[in-house]
């Protein structure tokens, strides 16, 4: 028997005498009533890629059924007589959004044969294909009536869900990815097994998209650009913004997504200040930031190209903030100061903390900025997380290697806990008459998390260390999904907020600077 060829097709209707002999076999239980003749030309007639069979040599062995409806017109207190309409099937809708399961059964005498799984992945496949946002079926719990008398159909459900105890349709449901939405009464009124309970079962499409605004960009490839800087002297703000404009025009040009300036790269201006302290001489570089954003917001639409501007420092009521601004190719404005201030930028340069924290939308997916020091406090990122971040960028500015070490380490395994990917941007060179600034060590790097999906080492493209350099990098979205539901471990799904939780109290609270 396993020597055989086994195929998953589309159901025919010469199949339907082997599907009535199955269904008396597989539905004993509850009466084994077969679907009637009519059913099935009905259902092969408005959707056929939905009519699964599965045969084992050339004999069927198994079938799946379904239909497409518009599952906002049922909600989750329906009935199986609502969903098909009294098997009229009229609310089969080609324009839905959900492919709802109508039955999957397979011949008791093939069930070692892991046939129904295939059937299940068959599924899986039309929905996506489709362009569906999920799966959703009405299913049994045929092992409750063995416990009927000693609890309710939620404990039951909570028990099966963890693995306290085995049914033999919700245990094969949620090994294959399905999870409950909430249990349904009188879905099955003639289902004795389950005492006409079942559960409504869902398995989401990770690659659904909503239809598209045709006319804006909705890639799933991301091409990043990365400014390694070499901090050199400079006589102006015009060579600066000069030197600016040749990195974003060199990325431009190879068609970069985004590119990533390092945290304060505007420091060679800082040395005309020389003889002023050096808390008086960022201040003083802090009134060219309004132009420097000003610039960088029109190379963004100019190149046609988002620009994260490393970070600038920002004077407001008094205070002095280290900002980075997310200039988007619309035009459009963002800005994430940098909220955990080293022990060094409050002793030489007193400035404070920010108390807000945001991902970002963009054309290109959402994304989430922290300053050097922010990256290396995990709650953060894990923050920006929870808000749908799927690339975290990191301007840094560090003086020796062990500085860069922090980071580089913090974030590789920010993008593992997180499930994202993270850029990093950072200064190289000298500045000997910047005070707090005057050396500098950098390794720009691009860094996924650790799965079959992606590099072996974890790491897209990184630069030479400590020379002037761009880099570019390309990173896939759609590879987040595919890992966020099916990796080798799932971090974020795994976490137990019933055991621990963070959350974000900054909007309601100044923090200590």
């Amino acid at each position: 028997m396993t020597d055989e060829i086994i195929e998953v097709r589309k159901m025919r209707m010469e199949d339907y005498p082997a599907m009535v002999e199955i269904t008396a076999r597989a539905y004993a239980g509850i009466g084994g009533l077969p679907w009637g003749l009519q059913h099935i030309g009905k259902l092969l007639d408005l959707f056929a890629d939905g009519q699964l069979c599965i045969t084992v040599g050339d004999k069927p062995v198994g079938f799946a059924l379904s239909l497409i409806v518009d599952y906002g017109k049922f909600g989750d207190s329906h009935s199986y007589e609502d969903i098909t309409a009294k098997f009229t099937f009229s609310t089969y809708d080609p324009d839905g959004d959900v492919l709802y399961g109508l039955d999957i059964m397979v011949d008791p005498d093939y069930r070692n044969m892991r046939l129904a799984r295939r059937l299940y992945e068959a599924r899986k496949a039309l929905c996506e294909n489709y362009g569906l946002r999920a799966i959703v079926a009405g299913g049994r719990i045929p092992g409750y009536a063995e416990h009927a008398e000693q609890m309710t159909p939620k404990e039951y459900i909570e028990r099966v869900t963890l693995k306290e105890l085995y049914d033999p349709v919700l245990s094969f449901q949620i090994a294959n990815g399905f999870h409950v939405r909430k249990v349904l009464t009188n879905y099955l009124r003639f289902d004795a097994e389950s005492k006409a309970f079942a559960t409504l079962i869902e398995w989401n499409n990770i690659y659904y998209q909503d239809k598209p605004d045709m006319h804006k960009r909705q890639h799933s490839l991301v091409r990043i650009g990365l400014v390694q800087w070499q901090m050199r002297q400079m006589d102006s703000l015009d060579s600066l913004l000069q030197q600016t404009e040749f990195f974003v025009d060199a990325l431009g040009a190879v068609r970069a997504d985004f590119v990533l300036f390092p945290e304060l790269f505007h420091m060679p201006l800082m040395a005309q200040f020389g003889d002023l302290s050096p808390a008086d001489a960022i201040r003083r570089l802090a009134e060219f930031t309004p132009t420097i954003c000003d610039k960088l917001s029109q190379l963004a639409v100019n190149y046609h190209i988002n620009i994260i501007s490393g970070s600038l420092p920002f004077l407001e009521n008094g205070h002095l903030y280290n900002v980075a601004y997310l200039l988007r190719r619309d035009g459009s404005r963002d800005e994430q100061r940098k909220i955990h201030i080293t022990p060094g930028e409050r002793r030489w340069w007193g400035m404070k903390g920010g108390t807000q924290l945001k991902a970002f939308d963009t054309d290109c997916g959402k994304i989430g900025i922290l300053i050097c020091y922010d990256s290396e406090f995990p709650e953060l990122s894990r923050l920006l997380a929870d808000q749908g971040m799927q690339i975290l960028f990191v301007p840094f500015l560090t003086e020796m290697k062990n500085g860069y070490m922090r980071v580089r380490l913090c974030t590789r395994a920010r993008a593992i806990e997180n499930e994202c990917y993270v850029a990093i941007a950072g200064a190289v060179g000298n500045l000997p008459k910047v005070q707090a600034s005057d050396t500098h060590y950098a390794q720009s790097a691009v860094f996924t998390p650790a799965d079959f999906a992606f590099p072996g080492d974890s790491i897209i493209n990184e630069a030479a260390a400590n020379s002037e350099a761009l880099l570019v990098a390309e990173v896939n979205l759609d590879l987040l999904r595919t890992l966020h539901e099916h990796g080798s471990v799932t971090t974020l799904k795994d976490r137990l907020p019933n055991l621990y939780s963070l959350k974000w109290t900054g909007d309601a609270h100044e923090l200590k600077t």
